[in-house]
């Protein structure tokens, strides 16, 4: 325990929340069994996350949390010694010092923080039939899209990649005339109708649900540098956690966008981290505001995928902390799984609030000298109920108690502040320009123009001579020029690396060959079967 902790609170092993007839204390190796904040509009939930952030932070433990109002900024500059703060800082015994906490600031859209990005294959159908709002049958639809191209080698990037696959596989119903030039789309079509059928309706409906999500902000997310969520996971030259904030007050006028965009998260970090088991504090801590957003009308086969993901990626050693008004706001059997619990102030004005103070006074274990349906409508600003897990893994009593005041700024940076922060940031120039790799779009836009690489001749533009030959003998070595029927994820991996190795020999295709297998292979090998844990467990 280090002199600064003593004077803060925490130790070595636990964060100080808060302290009434007893302290709070929430334990890092139970930190990874997620948790709760729950309370009526200004009863204090950020303060209260931001006093768990800051001591995750302290431990070492990276942080991501969506900062909805922009208040959670403020733990990015130092903290001022006000005199309500320094004096609740008394009452707990505690000696306030100011601090701050190193910070990335992350946005979807690129305006007040780096931009987030991710392909569209990595977001895979389940997931985007979500954010689109797709019943059965144009969910069905899309995973016909999503299979047709894994079979044919088409990466899905970005919204230009997914309108044009989806023009791809609309049936032509036009009758031709003899003479008329074969549709160098009708393997592609005849693959498609080979899975169902696809009808032009149902694509219809699906490319104008495209233009509702791209005129939400949905181009600039997918696409390319994809987001590398490793890059959430670091620590700084003190060795203190990364603390990173989405900046999400534009993104929640959006919010399937932004529900959708933080159920990815989850899933990519279950699918890439190792299993840890319990370690003893965890490797990243995820707060997830405004989480009611997430379980709104999900389909059942969401709300599985949901559990599934939230119940498991405890033992990759992340932990999930949902933030919302109400208990009722999360399901049951999510609910059930979130052992740590912080409990502001509710309101009971109406039947339906009466129930919501009822059903958040059952959460809790029971404290014989507290009425804690009362006690939930009593609590201040600031004051809250607490209820974290023992060592055994078994919930507290749960305890009225003061939430302690944080270390770092209370309240929204200012602009120039952020600019500063940003200036300085490690991932600085790493995902700032969009790069628009080679894709299904241009693809299928050079089949259509005839200039398409067939699969059992050389590429376009290698010409003849001794530097054909090369790029010959070297295909046939890995067996990329010779004709067959669907290619296997790896012949795709192992046609592109050929032709980029030859092309580079040649060198007059260099540099278009070297943006195709950036596009295909950069940072999602293998992703072509697998997308994510949502869209890879159901195997589409």
């Amino acid at each position: 325990m280090t002199a600064q902790d003593s004077k803060l609170g925490d130790i070595d092993d636990r964060i100080f929340v808060g302290k009434g007839n007893e302290q709070a204390w929430l334990t890092l190796a139970l930190a990874n069994r997620h948790g709760l904040v729950t309370g009526a509009t200004g009863t204090g939930k950020t303060v209260s996350l931001q006093v768990m952030a800051e001591g995750f932070a302290r431990a070492g433990v990276p942080v991501f949390a969506a900062d909805i109002k922009g208040d959670l900024s403020g733990i990015s500059e130092v903290g001022e010694a006000k005199d309500f703060i320094v004096k609740r800082a008394t009452e707990m015994g505690l000696t306030f010092q100011p601090d701050q906490f190193s910070t990335v600031f992350w946005d979807v859209f690129g305006e007040q923080g780096h931009p987030v990005r991710a392909t569209v294959t990595e977001m895979g159908p389940l997931l985007l039939a979500r954010m689109l709002d797709l019943n059965d049958v144009q969910e069905g639809v899309l995973n016909v899209a999503f299979r047709v191209a894994d079979d044919n080698g088409l990466p899905i990037l970005d919204m230009k990649d997914l309108r044009a696959l989806l023009d791809a596989i609309v049936p032509d119903s036009g009758k031709k005339a003899a003479d008329a030039a074969e549709d160098p789309l009708a393997p592609i079509r005849k693959a498609a109708q080979g899975f169902g059928n696809v009808t032009k309706a149902t694509v219809g409906t699906i490319q104008r649900q495209l233009l509702v999500l791209e005129n939400q902000g949905g181009t600039k997310f997918f696409g390319e540098p994809a987001l590398t969520l490793k890059d959430f996971m670091k620590t700084d030259r003190d060795g203190r956690g990364m603390v990173n904030i989405l900046v999400a007050d534009k993104l929640m006028q959006s919010p399937r966008l932004y529900a959708t965009f933080l159920l990815w998260m989850l899933s990519e970090l279950f699918e890439e981290l190792p299993e840890a088991g319990d370690p003893p504090k965890p490797k990243l801590v995820f707060f997830f505001d405004e989480a009611h957003l997430l379980f709104n009308d999900a389909p059942k086969a969401l709300m599985d995928k949901i559990e599934q993901v939230v119940r498991l990626i405890r033992s990759k050693g992340v932990g999930v902390y949902f933030v919302t008004q109400n208990p009722i706001d999360v399901p049951d059997r999510v609910l059930g799984q979130l052992g740590n619990r912080v409990q502001h102030a509710l309101r009971a004005f109406t039947p339906r609030d009466q129930k919501a103070v009822a059903a958040a006074a059952q959460t809790f274990r029971p404290n014989p000298k507290l009425d804690t349906t009362k006690v939930i409508m009593e609590l201040g600003k600031g004051e809250a109920l607490v209820s974290f897990l023992e060592g055994n893994g078994t919930p507290a009593m749960v305890e009225r108690v003061m939430i302690r005041p944080p270390s770092a700024r209370i309240g929204p940076i200012t602009p120039e502040e952020r600019k500063a922060i940003m200036d300085a940031s490690p991932v600085k120039g790493k995902y700032d320009t969009a790069v628009d790799s080679e894709s299904a779009y241009e693809i299928l836009q050079k089949r259509i123009a005839g200039t398409a690489v067939t699969a059992d001749g050389p590429a376009s533009g290698s010409g003849g001579g001794i530097l054909g030959q090369i790029g010959s003998i070297v295909g046939t070595i890995f067996g990329t020029n010779v004709k067959r029927g669907r290619l296997s994820a790896g012949q795709v991996m192992a046609r592109d690396v050929t032709r980029s190795v030859t092309n580079q020999v040649i060198g007059g295709m260099a540099a278009n060959i070297g943006k195709s297998v950036g596009g295909q292979l950069g940072g999602s090998i293998g992703r072509t079967l697998v997308r994510g844990a949502l869209g890879g467990l159901l195997r589409r």
